[in-house]
């Protein structure tokens, strides 16, 4: 007997057992090879007797222990025919654990010990003779080979055979099929032109990898590292398998040894290991000679190839210093890292795999990183066919691919693929052509279908999973993937091995310790199967099942010690939630369809509450998945919706099955979106799974992995994506066939408007092609073709087609840019009715009226360039710009492009900068454009370091007829800026050329033929004395000029008074404008009163305001002298100089020092100047006895009408004690004898910069206006405000008197207050910084009385000082007084309260921080008694932020009259009471009080005083207050239930638990409120008690707010049960109740019954679109509505357009908000359509306009009678924004931020803004706004008198465009500020802008500066 029979008992069952076996020997093999994979068998199974070789093998696994022995007899009952009766008896006696001895111990083999102990150190080699080191090196060179081959051998019968997937037997044959490979970087390291060998993965485009790119020759040039990157089931552990094979058979014959290792078996080593360890341990280990080997292998280490797979699960961090040598141990991590660095066997190779994500820090930078994309279509056919060979499914199988889109996208992932095979090779023979696509549909289906097809026929393999799965899950959790043979029970082992669904394999724990492992044959393999243990386990409830139901980023951070293993499986536990797998389920779990439903309900929840959230690119395609697992529509819409408009996917990995996922979700989405993908890895046919998503508006990709084969398969999908407007593939590696494929779909996109190829290394032909054709693109607006490869030649060429081509506008090329922009035509010719001769003659007038841009910037042209250039523009339409600026033109070329403008029909501007134009060629184009009818400027600058050369042309008569509707506009405006000139008047500017006196005769020679020269500009240049004394000379040879502008030129005094002559020798010089000091020198012609200083006094007469009507005497001159020092004789050549210059004529003169002497010589030459008009020394020192002199002037000189003195002393002020003394006495005579020509006196003051500061003006004023007197810093006392009351009594009237900053206290105040009723003061007084104390506060409250015109005084003695009184012209009832900071004391208290009981008409008090406590207060109220009237009391105190409620009601109570309105505000430490006088009892409240009088409790008490005090208590008012219990009550008694309350607000506060019963009870008492507010409360749970009662019978009520109320299921059912009984309801507000579109319904239903409403607030609640459809349904049956706010609501196009279509229905509709919702063009185009009659404001802010709901919107408002507002910001309007011909009559604000509006469409948007005559604010800000928008709003500012803010934050507006803004605003706008922060200015610029125009702001927080009052 055998001695394993006799120990097992038994010989028949043994017997029996062999016999079975010996029938199927290769069975056997293939279990014994499983079970025990580190004994090699091969010698002993060369026993030619079959019996031996069964008994041999099974007692090798009957030693390797009880579960092993276990685990194969549940296999041998399993999957061989085994006869009943001998299963029976195996299993009884086997199967379990009874009747086993134990292990046998005599199975053991034992391994030879090693010759020489790895770890030590190599012995020296002793030193022999020759032979014998010879024959030592033979004989380590044979050990080499011998291992060499024994490795090989070993791979061989390793890898040898075939590559079994689950359920396949080992005789099945498979051949490999290699995945796509491709360079992840923008070059390949080395060639990848050679071709692949044989059965090596193919190459696709340039950058995808072969076999041989990887190890051919030719690699030695390249990294010595490589990484292969791809997903899971993409096939990287295969193909390191499938190399060691190709390896074995001798393919990679340049690698002599090839090791592999995988990271999840080093994983498992306990302890650090050498590198001889690594190699020998691990793989194999050598007979003999380890050392020998170990050399030879390091000195042929170019021949040695190491792999490591799977590098994302190395768990060790490797040491932070290189390794020390090949005998150091270290982590298996750390080896690697020293195989990567060189430091350990220098000079191999490394290859690793890995999945996408953050790569350790020891690959070395240099290293090749090659993604893995798995299948293609061929690939998967190829693939399929092998799979089944010639077996007849075969072509079904392939049939059913080819039928099947999804199935055949599922089959790129490699594993996948293999599992899909299965199944259709398990379902084809029961299946129905085509019936896949039901059965397949997702990847958890394919899964459940191969463990059906895999498990036995009629075995029960229910148990068995779910124990499988519990094994997995618990290794997920753990981080374990390789398991022990005790991790794993008996019979699960073997029903995973019958399965295929578990590996075995040697496990290596430490050096010469191995054990077998097993896995399961792939990772996600293992989720799905811990994900069914999840969905079919008793064990795991619902909230633990959700918890795993998370989203993990995709961008691995390796911080971790543990392994994430958790990549599939929410999408597993996705797919099995859907209701296609509920029977396995059920199956599985052997449970009801109710209890498997709720383990699938809550997968589903889970999921629903993360397709809500706002995710990153990564978790949005994961979830993708998730949601196209479950099959659930309405999981799918819900995300669909909450995708934001724009979805970024930055660096991260895609694959086809990621895109596909997405569209998937994308096809239930109503919204346009917008798709960027940047840096992504892209799978090369991922771009195919986009075909059909018609929701597409934006798509975008920018990666250099994209290839020839991604634009093919991109040129599929674009014709099917219906709604793409914008296409973007940058940065990519497309060549000539990609863009014939991309060329070829483009014109099958019908809406598309953006194209761009930037940054594709596209050539010359490619860019042309592209180019061809733009005429097939009916709505292209952009092409963007960016750096790319452009030459001269092809430049050219696109010139060419830009001129043909009718629907280009402009051409922009810049070094590397290339912009191509586009107007579509407006009305193609095919689409205009009529004859065909009418439509030719449409089609002809659009293509003459076409414009053209060209801007070639910086292209390397040269003379013969632009000669070919020109020849085509002659040829080309009107040309709006011409830009070839930094090209190499030089004299030549600049004189050729000069002479050819006339012919090239140019319109706009023609910039020759910087193309090494000289001085000397200057002459020459001025010459070649002299004679050019239509230039309006010519700017050169050759000193800087950019070379300015612009010519700007003005458009030809007949072509400004045909520029729309900007032409109507342009004929309208009488006001030009001197920027923008008539074509009569052009502008020549020569500035920072180097001019000197030699070069000017050229000049003006070049000049000279010129007839129409307007403006000519020298400036900055080294004229000199010389240069400017010639010009001179030959200025009457120029020329009528407007303008000459010679600053900068280094000139002298002397120069000046020369210039000064040319008023006589020159006629058309009118003013000669000079500033020494900076030297700024500019004479000026015709147009004289455009360029004088903005606060130049108006002309005197008539016969002065004409430019040009009799003659050139009544022409008036003007000389203005600035900045200088002017001694006597300076005066006497100017005076000289000026005598014989022709009349009228003004001076103006503004010196640094002007002594008595100096101005003695300018007095006594004034006789000599009759023609002289005006005189104004400005900004000049002058003496005390100045004004004296100056008095007499009027004398001197009769003719002279007007003296204007503005005088700054240099030392110290004038003394008081001279002017008491000697000037009151003349200055009284003189204002008696001419009160009409005295406007103001005073001492000077700092203003505004370019006005002056005192003023002693003498003009005569036939109309009088109020004027201003200021006497500011002047040290007036007490004594000098009787003369100066005197003085001013005797002027007509004052608009202002200004007395601040001086010093008169408060004897002067009650001095001036006594004077005051005898002042003609019209306007305001102001007395700050007076030095007035409290009794001045007082003193003007006893004088109030007295002065019945005083309207309004505010006072404030804190640190501020100001004091200020208004006044109106007639006296009118109500006057307020507002005291601040007055710290009045005790014995101020009955004063205050007298003066207030004397002043009847003072309506309205407020004191703030006058320091009256709570005593004074009440004793305030107490003693303030008044005959009658109301008075309204405001104080404001810190302590009242502390008191409490009670306290201040307490105040109150003491009041002498009744209090008809309380309101207290704790935050704002606020109390405001109106008294009513005299006091009068309530009937009512008397019998109240009555009622009361046995309760003597303090609270009774007080609520007495309040029924008393308050009977006539209408208005109560508490904001941010906290209610005790308390004060809830004194509510519930006394307040609330008084029958005169109308109006209860409780707004933003706090009530106690305790307070909330007596405020509901005291709430529903009060029947006759007409308005509640209970708004931002805090009411905990119990608000819908408090709701109750104050809704209970409120049948009066007009005004309900309950913002931010705590609105749940239950106080909604309250509110609409009240709101049915409010019929006079008026307004409704629940802005931020959290509604929803069920709430929405209910509430809808109720607002039936409320026919009065006029406002309803819902905004920032989620009605959706639902919710909208519900209102619209109601409000139509509202007739009194008036204002609708239902913004940020979650509205969407479907909901907006019902909505509108209701709201047209609303007559009385005036204010409309809609903004914050995804409204869309159809909302847009709906409420065009139909317009409520009366709209005065539209919101529609973020609503997702495009332009043609826009355009649409602005047409249908055009000439809207009563529209005021209108806010179209933050929508996309691309330029298209609305513009009016009819205009808005009452529009006062605009807002228009964030609309993408540019220059183009500013234009037409600042003639729209002429025709609305009330607007008041323009926000322009966060646009593309450049200096052409600011020229244009410079246009019309100044003809916009209601305007008061424009904002233009964040545009692109330069200095020069901020300089023609602040020209407009000196042109007399009264507009207050215009925002300028982040534009393109820099600071100094700004800083200087600012100072000349300080109404232009360039700060980030505004400028609030308050304007006076009255103007």
């Amino acid at each position: 007997m055998d001695p394993i029979s006799f120990r097992l008992g038994t010989k028949n069952q043994w017997g029996w057992l062999v016999s079975l076996l010996s029938n199927d020997p290769e069975w056997l093999s293939a279990k014994v090879k499983f079970f025990l994979p580190s004994i090699d068998l091969g010698s002993r199974n060369e026993d030619p007797d079959p019996t031996q070789r069964v008994l041999l093998q099974l007692r090798e696994l009957h030693t390797q222990g009880l579960a092993t022995w276990q685990a194969f007899i549940h296999c041998v009952c399993m999957e061989l025919e085994v006869p009943l009766e001998l299963e029976v008896q195996l299993l009884s006696t086997w199967g379990h654990g009874d009747g086993f001895p134990g292990p046998l111990e005599t199975g053991a083999e034992s391994q030879p010990e090693p010759l020489l102990h790895l770890g030590l150190k190599r012995p020296r080699q002793s030193c022999g003779s020759s032979p014998r080191r010879k024959q030592l090196r033979r004989q380590q060179l044979e050990l080499a080979k011998r291992y060499l081959q024994q490795l090989r051998t070993s791979a061989q019968q390793r890898y040898g055979g075939e590559l079994p997937g689950p359920g396949q037997p080992l005789t099945f044959h498979q051949a490999y099929v290699p995945p796509i490979l491709q360079w992840s970087r923008a070059t390949a390291p080395f060639s990848t032109q050679e071709g692949a060998v044989p059965g090596s993965p193919r190459a696709e485009d340039g950058a995808d990898v072969s076999l041989q790119d990887l190890f051919g020759p030719r690699a030695d040039k390249g990294p010595r590292v490589m990484v292969l990157l791809g997903k899971a089931g993409m096939g990287k552990t295969t193909l390191t398998r499938w190399l060691c094979q190709k390896w074995a058979d001798g393919q990679l014959d340049r690698f002599q040894a090839l090791f592999l290792f995988e990271f999840r078996q080093l994983n498992l080593l306990a302890e650090a290991l050498t590198l001889p360890q690594l190699l020998f341990d691990l793989c194999l280990r050598p007979e003999e000679g380890p050392d020998a080997v170990l050399q030879y292998l390091e000195k042929n280490a170019k021949g040695v190839l190491l792999i490591f797979d799977g590098l994302e699960e190395a768990l060790h961090p490797h040491p932070s210093g290189e390794t020390a040598g090949p005998e150091a141990p270290a982590p298996a991590l750390g080896l690697f890292s020293g195989l990567c660095r060189g430091t350990l066997l220098p000079g191999c190779r490394v290859m690793a795999t890995s999945r996408p994500g953050k790569l350790p820090d020891c690959l070395p930078t240099e290293a090749a990183t090659i993604h893995l994309w798995g299948f293609d279509g061929p690939r998967v056919e190829e693939y399929v066919g092998r799979f089944f060979g010639n077996q007849p499914a075969r072509e079904a199988a392939l049939a059913e691919l080819r039928a099947n889109r999804h199935l055949r996208g599922m089959c790129a992932a490699p594993a996948l693929c293999r599992i899909a095979c299965l199944c259709l090779r398990h379902l084809l023979p029961d299946l129905s052509p085509g019936q896949s696509a039901a059965l397949l549909p997702t990847v958890t289906q394919n899964y459940v279908q191969m463990v059906l097809a895999l498990s036995p026929r009629g075995y029960r393999a229910a148990e068995s999973l779910r124990g499988l799965g519990e094994v997995a899950l618990r290794g997920l959790e753990t981080g374990k993937v390789i398991f022990s043979a005790g991790d794993i029970p008996p019979a699960m082992m073997a029903f995973g091995a019958a399965l295929g669904l578990l590996t075995s394999f040697c496990v290596c724990t430490g050096p010469r310790q191995q054990e077998p492992g097993y896995a399961f044959t792939h990772l996600s393999l293992q989720e799905f199967l811990a994900a069914l243990h999840l969905m079919a386990s008793p064990e795991v409830d619902k909230d633990a099942l959700a918890r795993h139901v998370t989203l993990n980023s995709r961008w691995l951070l390796r911080t971790k010690a543990r392994l994430g293993l958790w990549d599939h499986l929410p999408i597993f536990l996705a797919g099995l939630a859907s209701s296609a797998c509920c029977p396995f389920l059920r199956h599985l779990a052997e449970r009801g369809e109710a209890w498997v439903g709720a383990k699938q309900a809550a997968v589903i929840q889970a999921l629903k509450k993360l397709a809500t959230r706002r995710l990153t690119g990564p978790k949005v395609v994961e979830l993708c998945r998730c949601v196209g697992e479950t099959q659930e529509p309405e999981l799918a819409s819900l995300m669909a919706r909450s995708l934001p408009c724009q979805l970024p996917f930055h660096n991260f990995p895609l694959t086809y099955a990621d895109l596909a996922a997405l569209t998937n979700v994308l096809g239930h989405r109503e919204a346009p979106i917008r798709l960027d993908f940047e840096g992504c890895p892209l799978e090369p046919r991922c771009p195919e799974a986009l075909a059909g998503c018609g929701r597409v508006e934006s798509l975008s990709f920018k990666s250099r992995k994209c290839g020839d084969a991604f634009a093919e398969a991109l040129s599929r999908s674009l014709p099917t994506m219906g709604s793409l407007k914008k296409l973007g593939l940058a940065g990519s590696k497309i060549t000539a066939r990609g863009i014939y494929h991309l060329v070829q779909a483009l014109p099958l996109c019908p809406h598309l408007e953006e194209v761009s190829f930037q940054d594709n290394q596209l050539k010359n032909q490619e860019l042309l092609s592209i180019v061809k054709v733009l005429p097939c693109l009916p709505t292209l607006r952009k092409l963007d073709l960016s750096h790319n490869n452009v030459s001269t030649a092809t430049l050219l060429g696109l010139t060419k087609v830009a001129v043909t081509c009718p629907t280009i506008r402009m051409l922009q090329v810049r070094e590397a840019d290339l912009i191509i922009l586009l107007s579509p035509p407006t009305e193609t010719a095919a689409e205009l009715p009529g004859s065909p001769a009418l439509r030719g003659d449409a089609g002809q007038k659009e293509a003459q009226s076409r414009s053209l841009a060209l801007r070639l910037q910086k292209c390397c042209l040269t003379v013969r360039d632009v000669e070919m250039l020109i020849a085509q523009l002659r040829e080309g339409p009107l040309l709006e710009e011409v830009d070839l600026s930094g090209n190499q033109l030089e004299d030549k070329g600049c004189r050729l492009v000069a002479e050819a403008a006339p012919q090239l029909r140019i319109a706009g501007k023609l910039d020759l900068s910087d193309n090494g134009l000289s001085v000397a060629g200057v002459p020459w184009v001025l010459r070649a454009v002299s004679t050019c009818r239509n230039l309006a400027d010519l700017h050169i600058s050759l000193m800087h370091k950019h070379k300015t050369v612009v010519l700007t042309f003005a458009p030809e008569p007949e072509e400004q007829e045909g520029t729309q509707e900007r032409a109507a506009f342009l004929d309208s405006l009488t006001l030009r800026v001197s920027s923008e000139l008539p074509p009569s008047s052009p502008r020549i500017r020569l500035t920072h050329c180097g001019l000197q006196a030699e070069h000017l005769e050229q000049l003006c020679k070049a000049l000279e033929g010129s007839c129409r020269l307007g403006h000519l500009d020298l400036s900055k240049n080294a004229l000199g004395d010389e240069g400017v004394a010639q010009l001179a000379r030959w200025l009457p040879a120029l020329g009528a000029l407007q303008s000459l502008n010679l600053s900068e030129n280094r000139l002298s005094l002397d120069a000046v008074f020369g210039l000064a002559q040319c008023f006589s020798a020159v006629p058309w010089v009118l003013q000669l404008d000079t500033s020494f000091e900076s030297q700024h020198v500019v004479l000026r012609g015709g147009g004289r009163a455009r360029h004088l200083p903005a606060r130049s006094p108006p002309p005197a007469s008539p016969a002065q305001a004409q430019s040009s009507g009799s003659g050139q005497r009544c022409v008036p001159r003007s000389f203005c002298l600035r900045e200088c020092r002017l001694e006597a004789l300076s005066l006497t050549h100017l005076c000289e100089a000026l005598e014989k210059c022709p009349g009228p004529l003004e001076v103006r003169l503004s010196c640094v020092v002007l002594s008595d002497q100096s101005l003695d010589t300018l007095l006594g030459h004034l006789p000599r100047l009759p023609q002289l008009s005006l005189l104004q020394l400005s900004q000049t020192p002058l003496s005390p006895s100045s004004p004296f002199l100056l008095a007499h002037l009027l004398g001197l000189c009769p003719r002279v009408e007007k003296v204007d003195l503005s005088w700054r002393l240099s030392q110290r002020a004038l003394p008081l004690e001279a002017l008491t003394q000697r000037g009151w006495a003349e200055f009284e005579d003189f204002a008696s004898q001419q009160p009409q020509k005295v406007q103001a006196w005073g001492r000077p003051h700092q203003d505004k910069p370019g006005r002056s500061g005192s003023e002693w003006l003498t003009a005569p004023a036939p109309a009088r206006s109020p004027s201003p007197s200021r006497f500011t810093g002047c040290g007036l006392s007490q004594m000098h405000v009787e003369p100066l009351c005197e003085l001013l009594r005797k002027c007509e009237d004052l608009s202002q008197l200004d007395l601040s900053a001086n010093q008169l206290g408060d004897d002067g105040l009650r001095c001036l207050l006594m004077c005051l009723p005898r002042l003609p003061i019209s306007g305001s007084l102001d007395l700050s910084g007076n030095s007035i104390s409290q009794e001045g506060a007082l003193c003007l409250l006893e004088t109030l009385p007295s002065c019945p015109r005083i309207q309004e005084a505010a006072v404030n003695l804190g640190a501020e000082q100001s004091f200020r009184i208004h006044f109106s012209r007639q006296e009118e009832a109500g006057k307020t007084l507002r005291l601040r900071e007055c710290s009045f004391r005790p014995e101020h208290v009955p004063r205050l309260a007298a003066g207030l009981s004397q002043a009847w008409h003072l309506t309205e008090l407020t004191l703030s921080r006058c320091c009256l406590g709570l005593q004074p207060l009440t004793l305030l109220l107490r003693l303030l008694r008044r005959p009658e009237g109301l008075l309204r009391l405001r104080v404001e105190e810190p302590w009242m932020g502390r008191a409490g409620v009670l306290t201040l009601l307490q105040v109150c109570a003491q009041a002498s009259g009744n209090v008809t309105e309380i309101s207290i505000s704790e935050s704002q430490q606020q109390l405001c009471l109106q008294l009513k006088f005299p006091r009068q009892e309530n009937p009512e409240a008397v019998a109240r009080r009555l009622a009361r009088c046995d309760l003597e409790t303090h609270h009774s008490l007080l609520a007495g005083q309040l029924m008393e005090t308050c009977t006539w208590l209408r208005q109560l008012s508490l904001s941010q207050v906290t209610l005790c219990h308390a004060s809830c009550q004194l509510l519930q008694s006394s307040l609330l239930p008084l029958s005169e309350l109308k109006t209860f607000r409780l707004a933003s506060s706090c009530v106690s638990s305790g307070g909330l019963a007596p405020l509901a009870s005291g709430l529903s008492r009060c029947r006759h409120l007409e308005e509640l507010d209970l708004s931002n409360n805090q009411l905990g749970e119990e608000a819908s008690t408090v709701l109750v009662g104050a809704l209970e019978d409120k049948s009066w009520l007009r005004r309900l707010d309950l913002s931010h109320f705590p609105l749940d299921d239950s106080t909604l059912a309250v509110l609409v049960q009240g709101l049915s009984h409010m019929p006079r309801l008026q307004s409704l507000c629940l802005s931020g109740d959290d509604i929803g579109d069920v709430g929405c319904s209910r509430l809808a239903k109720a607002l039936e019954a409320a026919t009065s409403l006029e406002e309803l607030g819902l905004s920032h609640n989620r009605i959706g679109d639902a919710g909208a459809q519900h209102l619209a349904a109601v409000l139509p049956g509202l007739p009194e509505l008036r204002r609708v706010d239902l913004s940020a609501n979650g509205i969407c196009s479907a909901g907006g357009v019902r909505l509108v279509e209701s709201l047209a229905l609303c007559k009385h509709l005036e204010e409309l908000m809609l903004g914050c919702n995804a409204l869309g063009d159809p909302t847009a185009l709906g409420l065009a359509r139909a317009l409520p009659p009366r709209l005065r404001v539209l919101h529609l802010r973020s609503s997702r306009l495009g332009p043609e709901g826009a355009l649409s919107l602005g047409r249908a408002l055009d000439g809207c009678p009563h529209l005021e507002e209108i806010s179209l910001a933050e929508n996309t309007l691309a330029g298209q924004v609305p513009h009016f011909r009819r205009g808005l009559p009452r529009l006062r604000q605009i807002d228009l931020v964030s609309c993408e509006i540019d220059d183009q469409a500013a234009k037409l948007l600042a003639a729209s803004f002429m025709l609305c005559p009330a607007l008041e604010e323009i926000l322009l800000s966060w646009n593309l706004l450049g200096d052409e928008a600011a020229a244009e709003l410079a246009q019309v500012l100044p003809r916009m008198q209601r305007l008061k803010s424009v904002d233009l934050e964040k545009n692109r507006i330069t200095a020069d465009g901020a300089w023609l803004l602040a020209e407009g605003l000196a042109r007399g706008s009264g507009i207050q500020v215009i925002r300028l922060w982040n534009n393109h200015v820099p600071p100094d610029a700004a800083q200087r802008l600012q100072s000349q125009e300080p109404r232009l702001d360039f700060a980030f927080f505004p400028n609030e500066q308050q304007a006076p009052r009255g103007t």
